[in-house]
This record gives C-alpha cells, sequence and structure tokens, in this order.
C-alpha cells in the first residue's frame, strides 16, 4: 500500500468493504448493524461491494477484530479489489497499521470517515475550521503511522554552529507544525465563536430563537423548509445539512420567531467532533426552544433519541427548555407504532413535515411557548405614542380604555404575554404598569408542551 493512501482518508468512488466488531453493549442496530455505517459511507461516495460482522467479547489488542478474521477481510479485498476497509468501530494507529499490513488496502475507522463527510459537506468559513481542527485533532496521535520519512534531517557536517548533533527527526518536525496549526485554529475559531455568540445574543434580545436538532436524515431540513419556505437542501442521506441556516417563522396572530436549522447528530459521534462543532452548534446552545426532531418510522428511533439527548447534554443544553417532535407519521407501518410513542412522550407532538399534518398545531404550540404565561394588566401609556399603542393593541388584547384618570394619557386594562410585557419597554414611550397579575390559567387535557432536555432524557431511558 502506498503511503499517499493512508494520508488520504477520501473514499470518493472507491471500492468498500464494511466491517464490525458487535461488542456487550453496543448500540448499534442488532437486525442491520452495518446499517447506519453503510449509510454514511453512501454519502462519502464509497461504493460498498461487501460487508463483515464479528461478534466479540474484547477487542483484539494487536488488530481489533483478530488476525484470523483480518486475513478473511484481506481475502476479500483480492476477490472484490477493493480500495479501501471501512471498520465501525474507533481504532488505535496500530491497530489500523496492523490491518493495513494484512490487507495491503487502506483501511478507515468510524471517525475518519465521519471526518471526510464533514470535510465534504462544510461550505461556511466557520464549519470549514471546524473541520480543520478536528482532522488534525484526530490526525495528531496518529502521525508516526501516516508518515513514512523518519530519517534525520538538519544534522552533519554541512549544518552550522549550533546545529550540529543528532538533528531533528522528521517526524518531531510534522509534530511541531501540526501541533502550532491546531493552535492557530484553535485562536481562530475563539473568534469565530466570540462573533456568534455575540450575534445569538444580540438575535435574542429582538426575537424568540427557536433550533431544529435531532438524528441526522431524521426530517429536520424539510420541516424546516415547510415551516419557513427556505428551499433548504434536501437529501436522503446523512450529514446532508452541515452547515446552520436561520430563517424567520411565521406563527400565528402576528408573531414570528427565528428558526435555525442545525447539523444533525449520529450514534457514538466522536467526543472531539462534538467539542470541534460547539461553535456550529451555537444556535442550539443559546435556542430558546429546542425542537427536537424524531424519525419514529426508523426501527431504531428510541436509540436515535438517546444519542441526541446524550450530545445535547455534553454540550451543555440540560437544562434548556425542548419540544419533541414526532416526524413521518405517513411512513409508520401500524397506528399501534404512533400510539406507544404518544403513550411514552404524552407532550410530544405528532407530525408529517413531508405532508404538512399537524403543522398548525406546532406553530400554536411554539407560540404559547413564545409568549409564556398571561397576565392581566392596567398600563398607562402617553397619548401622543401612537407608535407605542399600536404595538399595543397589535400585539395585546385590549379590555377597556381610560381617558380621564390620567391628563394626556390613556390607561389600558390588557390581557398581556410576559413576553409582551417584558418587550413592551422596547416600544412604548414611559410606560407605567399601575397593576399586574396572572391570569386564571384554563385546565387541560396532557398535550404538546416543552420540557428540558434532562426531562426528556428521563422518559428516554
Amino acid at each position: 500500500m502506498s503511503k499517499d493512501q493512508r494520508i488520504q482518508l477520501s473514499v470518493r468512488s472507491e471500492k468498500a468493504i464494511l466491517a464490525g466488531v458487535i461488542l456487550p453493549g453496543s448500540t448499534a442496530d442488532p437486525r442491520d448493524p452495518l446499517g447506519e455505517l453503510n449509510s454514511l459511507a453512501r454519502t462519502a461516495g464509497a461504493l460498498v461491494v461487501d460487508s463483515m460482522v464479528q461478534q466479540r467479547r474484547t477487542i483484539d489488542s494487536g488488530t481489533y477484530i483478530g488476525r484470523g478474521k483480518a486475513a478473511e477481510i484481506a481475502q476479500r479485498v483480492k476477490a472484490f479489489d477493493a480500495d479501501v476497509v471501512i471498520f465501525d468501530n474507533d481504532m488505535s494507529p496500530n491497530q489500523l497499521r496492523e490491518i493495513e499490513k494484512i490487507c495491503n488496502c487502506k483501511i478507515l475507522d468510524r471517525s475518519e470517515l465521519i471526518l471526510d463527510i464533514f470535510a465534504t459537506r462544510a461550505q461556511s468559513h466557520e464549519a470549514q475550521l471546524q473541520v480543520a481542527l478536528a482532522q488534525l485533532e484526530y490526525t495528531y496521535p496518529r502521525l508516526r503511522h501516516m508518515w513514512a520519512h523518519l530519517e534525520r534531517i538538519g544534522a552533519g557536517a554541512g549544518a552550522g554552529v549550533g546545529a550540529r548533533g543528532p538533528g531533528e527527526m522528521q517526524l518531531e518536525i510534522d509534530r511541531r507544525l501540526v501541533r502550532d496549526k491546531i493552535s492557530d485554529l484553535k485562536k481562530r475559531i475563539v473568534q469565530v465563536q466570540q462573533r456568534k455568540a455575540r450575534e445569538v445574543s444580540t438575535r435574542k434580545q429582538q426575537h424568540f430563537t427557536v433550533s431544529l436538532v435531532g438524528y441526522t436524515n431524521a426530517g429536520k431540513s424539510t420541516l424546516f423548509n415547510t415551516l419557513t419556505d427556505a428551499g433548504t437542501f434536501v437529501e436522503d442521506k446523512l450529514f446532508a445539512t452541515l452547515d446552520t441556516k436561520t430563517r424567520t417563522w411565521r406563527l400565528e396572530a402576528a408573531h414570528a420567531a427565528l428558526l435555525s436549522d442545525t447539523v444533525g447528530f449520529v450514534r457514538d459521534l466522536p467526543h472531539h467532533l462534538v467539542a470541534s462543532f460547539k461553535a456550529t452548534l451555537e444556535e442550539a446552545t443559546h435556542a430558546d426552544l429546542l425542537l427536537i426532531v424524531l424519525d419514529i418510522s426508523h426501527p431504531q428511533a428510541m436509540q436515535q433519541l438517546q444519542s441526541v439527548q446524550k450530545v445535547l447534554m455534553e454540550i451543555g443544553c440540560g437544562k434548556q427548555p425542548a419540544l419533541l417532535v414526532f416526524n413521518k407519521i405517513d411512513a409508520v407501518d401500524s397506528p399501534d407504532d404512533l400510539a406507544f410513542w404518544k403513550l411514552k412522550f404524552p407532550y410530544a407532538l405528532a407530525l408529517s413535515a413531508k405532508t404538512g399534518t399537524g403543522i398548525g398545531e406546532l406553530a400554536r404550540t411554539v407560540r404559547k411557548q413564545m409568549l409564556g404565561e398571561t397576565l392581566l394588566a392596567k398600563i398607562s401609556v402617553p397619548l401622543n405614542d401612537a407608535r407605542g399603542i399600536t404595538f399595543l393593541e397589535k400585539y395585546v388584547k385590549v379590555v377597556s380604555r381610560d381617558y380621564d384618570s390620567e391628563p394626556d394619557r390613556v390607561v389600558l386594562d390588557v390581557r398581556i404575554s410576559r413576553r409582551i410585557m417584558e418587550q413592551m419597554y422596547n416600544h412604548v414611550h414611559r410606560p407605567k404598569v399601575l397593576r399586574q397579575r396572572l391570569a386564571p390559567q384554563k385546565r387541560s387535557k396532557t398535550g404538546p408542551a416543552a420540557i428540558t432536555v434532562g426531562e426528556l432524557g428521563k422518559l428516554a431511558n
């Protein structure tokens, strides 16, 4: 195998053999253990020609899969003229090297495949920086086995004063260059994160922000297009969306929210990828509300929900309000399946982003979450503040008006949401809140409602 094959992680248009080791406690689908890896490989552009799964109690320290199975893979590589073997596991540099010696072809593990997809899909400057950092952080401990030029340089008779001696190995130079590049990328990403955080913070002061999150290929982008007419790229592939997009979502009664579509998650997402892509998920970490989109027609939907909830907890979203959205109800095999999900998660909302079923109820639920509790208030506004009076008449229910109690002012008895009460001071000139109290709340049966990500995890486990 040439050195260039090991350095180049891309698998586009290459013949690939998939391999996986199923260990106790594996999160892979028992009915199709390599199904997700197959989708990942297809997304990366590989042509899958064969696959092999092995059950083991523990991994083999030398080759991960064992020398006997490695030899069997080598035979299949030769038989199918394969270019690459992709493992559904994360492997050490030594294990990668040993299997490559046996199979005489390029070997990629799960993290390398995901990195290749991210590198292909990243479009924005922000996402490209994150991809570059993740690749270097993954590559650094593997340099010894990715580079073969280990000869010493900088020594010998031709070296200048102070430079003579054993010299510096090329490997050491490569490591130093990678460390410098990682440090530079981290500084640039911190700048991006600071700017992004300022943008999100400013946006939150003016708008109610909602983020779509969920497992990759759960239908987030389809729902995003349905709600905003954004025309976002939609494809039946994993990680079809990598760059966050934000559009205005028109709700009922003149209200609107800012809706963001984010990158999807996969099971066993490498921790360095979670950390590196936190800036990409900035919209989710600062959103007023998360819409967790779940494809309940998928046989591993519960496991996917647990993976999403786990990642959200890891990036600090445990206390954020979230609304669980059951998507693709039109593709569910049986009404009993939908009944099970509704019984398990009584606060979730069921819809189909493709057909539009349930979209209206989603808008009403989000609007209710946005506005918060209803208050009964008496507010005094200057008569000459036409802009402020127009704002109140647009967003609150005016019960009565009194023009006599205060000179040059009008006193309004209103039903007003807590959020509009907070925003009033930005739109009304010198308002006076003369009285306010919580309006009686209507009792209703259990229905769609937001709970925290942490509470959702307790229901999912």
